[in-house]
């Protein structure tokens, strides 16, 4: 949108907040001003008057409404307040929905009073509502909306450096394919504490990186903190599975069993990697019955993969296991 249909589509917004449309039905239209030019200022200021002139109606009429459009009013309102924290939990949660357009380009969000202000756990909390709706980040295009996130973590992360948020923050950055500045946030959260979470953190952007060797050293400092931690040695065994060490990786699962022995994905990644070692038809039986329960379609895809590859299989079993791939 230009400039020009910016400050247009402003004016008309002002028309009809005044004459009849209704100030919800105005934040509606500058909203969507907005979707077309994120960093343009003239949207955010028809709103800030809006909010001045109209605020205890806004209120009522927004309340209860989790719309795309309300969520990203309400959270430039928070801002307008100094609800900081609210203000980047809910362009998270709108950046989530539709990265496809480049929220964090507004200017209130690279405001200095906000990047100033706003809590690590609360810009955690935001990066993590990016990710909620499982869109593909990693290409340039997504790399470059992103860029005010980045800018926002770079300067948070140095000014708080809470470990746990850090590493949360770590996932966003991860996501869009940016490993230099995952693994960034991870030094400043060891600078501060070693903690568990950050070794999670650095070792599942090792992973994506295809560093396998670093990823298991990563994942081995997360056991030494918490060594009960079943989901942890099933990483681990993942990671193992992926260097072609199966026998590692069945040994790993069978401890992670020991804290946790009803937890499926754990059963099934046990089956699977016995099942490549083995080629043991009762091994791929059980994984073929415990299949439906895991919710995570490309993990299960995965361990029917290992398995099929086990020795001296019965067809007719492998072909029943490759069709739950397909359920």
């Amino acid at each position: 949108m230009s400039n020009q249909s910016v400050t247009a589509g402003v004016a008309l917004a002002g028309v009809m907040a005044h004459c009849g449309g209704g100030p919800v039905r105005a934040v509606r239209f500058l909203v969507g001003a907005v979707a077309s030019a994120p960093a343009a200022p003239e949207p955010y200021a028809a709103l800030a008057e809006l909010w001045q002139d109209r605020g205890p109606e806004l209120k009522e009429g927004l309340a209860g409404d989790d719309s795309l459009s309300s969520v990203l009013a309400q959270a430039y309102f928070s801002f307008l307040d100094g609800d900081v924290d609210d203000a980047v939990m809910a362009l998270g949660s709108v950046t989530g929905a539709r990265p496809d357009v480049a929220w964090g380009a507004a200017p209130w969000f690279g405001d200095a009073r906000l990047l100033g202000a706003v809590s690590a756990e609360a810009l955690a909390e935001a990066c993590l509502r990016t990710l909620d709706y499982g869109h593909d980040l990693a290409t340039e295009e997504m790399r470059e909306r992103f860029t005010p996130w980045f800018h926002a973590l770079d300067v948070v992360s140095e000014r708080s450096p809470v470990p746990e948020s850090l590493a949360a923050m770590a996932r966003l950055p991860r996501a869009c394919g940016h490993y230099e500045l995952a693994l960034a946030l991870c030094d400043r959260a060891d600078a501060v504490d070693r903690v568990m979470w950050t070794a999670v953190a650095r070792a599942s952007t090792w992973r994506a990186m295809n560093d396998l060797d670093r990823a298991a050293a990563a994942f081995e400092q997360a056991l030494t903190m918490d060594a009960t931690n079943w989901s942890l040695h099933l990483d681990l065994a993942d990671v193992r599975a992926l260097q072609g060490d199966f026998a590692s990786a069945v040994a790993l699962v069978e401890q992670g069993l020991q804290h946790e022995p009803h937890e499926t994905s754990l059963r099934a990644a046990g089956a699977a990697y016995r099942t490549r070692l083995s080629g043991s038809p009762d091994d791929l039986r059980a994984l073929i019955d415990l299949a439906p329960e895991l919710v995570n379609a490309s993990y299960r895809n995965l361990l029917i993969d290992y398995a099929c590859a086990g020795p001296d299989l019965p067809r007719s079993l492998v072909a029943e296991a490759r069709r739950t791939c397909k359920r």
